[in-house]
């Protein structure tokens, strides 16, 4: 059993800032792969960014260049910093997770939390 629980989503005015966090815990072996994806009302869920055990990382194109996500140093914690934020950012973001146990690999989801940007 694995959770993931969301922090630092708020409103934020347009050009402005937010860095969100993920925090794993639970019974696992490793994680090899975290990321976010985010959902506006009305629309399918969209990737937004991830990355890898080795600290790879990967971006959405309308996020390029804005966003930056990186790992913490036990490995069990993902950060999103949010820069040059516009109001199509608006969205629930979810923090993902796949994870290594000695059962198998799962994915997991957190609850998500609200990035409001407007002025």
């Amino acid at each position: 059993q694995v959770q993931l629980v969301e922090s630092g989503g708020g409103l934020v005015q347009p050009g402005g800032s937010l860095r969100l966090s993920c925090a794993a815990s639970g019974s696992f072996f490793s994680i090899y792969n975290m990321g976010w994806y985010r959902q506006a009302p009305g629309k399918q869920r969209e990737f937004v960014a991830r990355i890898n055990s080795i600290d790879s990382t990967n971006y959405a194109d309308p996020v390029e260049g804005r966003f930056t996500i990186s790992r913490g140093s036990a490995k069990n914690t993902v950060y999103l910093q949010m820069n040059s934020l516009k109001p199509e950012d608006t969205a629930v973001y979810y923090c993902n997770a796949d994870v290594f146990a000695p059962r198998g690999n799962y994915n997991y989801w957190g609850q998500g939390t609200q990035v409001t940007v407007s002025s």
